[in-house]
């Protein structure tokens, strides 16, 4: 089980470092919030990389809240164009709405990555790895 610790969480990610804009009781709730998506256990494919993957989540819920406080929600899909500056976001090609949502954000971008590098090869979820794919007699696994 990863602890939180603010002084590396501020090291780390320089964005959330002033005190009086992010009190460490509101780092706490949110790292709290991130273990709602991340499982914080110290087994399983992540545990290497489990304390940066919590940090990640949890800067970038802090971000999409700084978004949503100045009244962007980061979902812009479409182009516009004043005078000669033209801005054109296209959404994130994902096959799901958890990776999308990680793409708003370039913390959600560096965590998506960092979960697809840990989880390469896919899962065994429960029974032997050695019979994964494989019948035994009478056509069973």
């Amino acid at each position: 089980m990863v602890t939180f610790d603010i002084a590396v969480f501020r090291t780390n990610f320089k964005e959330y470092a002033d005190i009086a804009v992010y009190p460490d009781a509101m780092l706490q709730t949110y790292f709290d919030l991130s273990t709602l998506y991340l499982k914080n256990s110290d087994y399983g494919y992540l545990s290497p990389a489990l304390s940066h993957a919590l940090n990640l989540m949890t800067a970038h819920q802090l971000r999409i809240n700084d978004g949503i406080l100045n009244g962007d929600n980061g979902l812009v899909a479409n182009s516009t164009s004043v005078g000669g500056v033209s801005v054109t976001v296209t959404p994130p090609d994902d096959k799901n709405s958890f990776g999308y949502w990680l793409s708003t954000t370039p913390y959600g971008i560096q965590l998506k990555a960092l979960l697809k590098t840990y989880s390469v090869g896919g899962f065994i979820v429960g029974g032997s790895t050695e019979r994964a794919n494989f019948r035994k007699f009478n056509g069973a696994f």
